[in-house]
């Protein structure tokens, strides 16, 4: 069942489109990632799904209602946001109940949610403590806490890990993941980190200059990838520039098979795209079997990235660290592209390619 309805929704300032006749529904009960790099209109269009934004054009349809110009203190929306604005003057389990206590709920009422809540994320025990006692992740399960206060229809987060390092973002993904599921509300997340969008969500949306280029679960956008943009974006990709010929496509001196004949016509610009732990090295002798000459062995422990120079262009393939330990800097090797691994997009203009290395 669908929770939320977006349809063709725009935001303009002067001549620019933030948003450009985006159509999105958000499935009930579902955890959706709104996923792209800075400047993409994700966040724009989160600030119209909580009603801090009028839509130029379009509609938000919730449960059956319209709701595109309800304003936001009347949307029943949780919200967390980059910056948690937590209030330093109140107590943990005051800064939880503080929307319940301006709406008049008794003060017993109050206290008992407030610290339901904080046993729900983790924070029992911490409802008296000042907020500058808290380290970030616990700020943030208290901005996340005050959000649920008020059982929101819809919960929606901006970018709410960025403040986080590295390794407390991983868990805290993983948490907010598993407290999602158990409470089975509709959250929508905008982040600009696939890692992120792959580890929480259902489903991910990928959007860039204001459109929506992919929606689907992460399997899919990863293993399918609609565009070039997509298959740069989600994961890493080896790239090839070439020209349709006879079914195959042309990369220099070299006609590389697909899983099926290319539908262009002769002589058309493509673009194929190979993700690195699809390269197969020192395969005996099939198709798309190419000789390589490793420039740069890079170690990152479980794999290894080793950096290809080939006639069909600059290559990264990613090996198995116990696959990978004999190749070394100026081995020549033979690598295969597997058919069935390569994905085949319409060659996009060098002017409109911003963002397709963006990680």
């Amino acid at each position: 069942m669908c929770a939320l309805a977006l349809k063709d929704i725009r935001k303009t300032y002067g001549d620019a489109r933030a948003v450009d006749d985006v159509s999105i529904n958000f499935p009930q009960g579902e955890l959706t990632a709104l996923l792209g790099p800075s400047g993409c209109g994700k966040t724009t269009l989160l600030r119209m799904i909580a009603g801090l934004e009028v839509p130029t054009a379009g509609t938000i349809n919730l449960g059956g209602r319209d709701i595109t110009r309800l304003p936001a203190h009347r949307r029943k929306f949780g919200m967390v946001f980059q910056s948690f604005a937590l209030f330093p003057h109140l107590t943990v389990r005051e800064n939880v109940g503080y929307a319940l206590t301006i709406a008049g709920t008794p003060k017993a009422e109050v206290v008992a949610r407030a610290n339901k809540l904080l046993d729900l994320v983790q924070l029992k025990g911490f409802g008296d403590r000042q907020i500058g006692q808290l380290s970030g992740g616990q700020r943030q399960r208290v901005a996340i806490a005050r959000a649920l206060a008020q059982e929101p229809e819809v919960f929606l987060l901006d970018e709410p890990m960025s403040a986080l390092d590295a390794k407390l973002r991983e868990e805290m993904q993983v948490e907010l993941r598993l407290l999602q599921q158990r409470l089975g509300i509709t959250t929508i997340v905008v982040t600009h980190d696939q890692r992120e969008a792959m580890t929480m969500a259902d489903r991910i949306v990928v959007m860039a200059k204001g459109r929506v280029e992919q929606a689907g679960s992460p399997q899919e956008i990863y293993q399918w990838p609609a565009t070039g943009f997509v298959a740069g974006f989600i994961g890493r990709a080896n790239f090839m520039d070439g020209l349709a010929e006879n079914g195959k496509i042309r990369v220099g001196d070299v006609a590389l098979a697909l899983p099926k004949p290319a539908n262009f016509v002769n002589g058309a610009s493509v673009q194929l795209a190979c993700r690195p732990e699809a390269i197969r090295l020192d395969a005996a002798e099939s198709v798309n079997r190419v000789q390589g000459t490793i420039t740069f062995v890079r170690d990152l422990g479980p794999v290894r990235d080793l950096h290809l120079d080939t006639p069909i262009g600059k290559l990264v393939a990613e090996q198995g660290a116990d696959q990978g330990r004999n190749h070394r800097l100026g081995d020549t090797v033979y690598l295969t592209l597997p058919p069935e691994a390569l994905r085949i997009y319409p060659r996009v203009p060098a002017e409109l390619q911003t963002g397709m290395d963006a990680k």
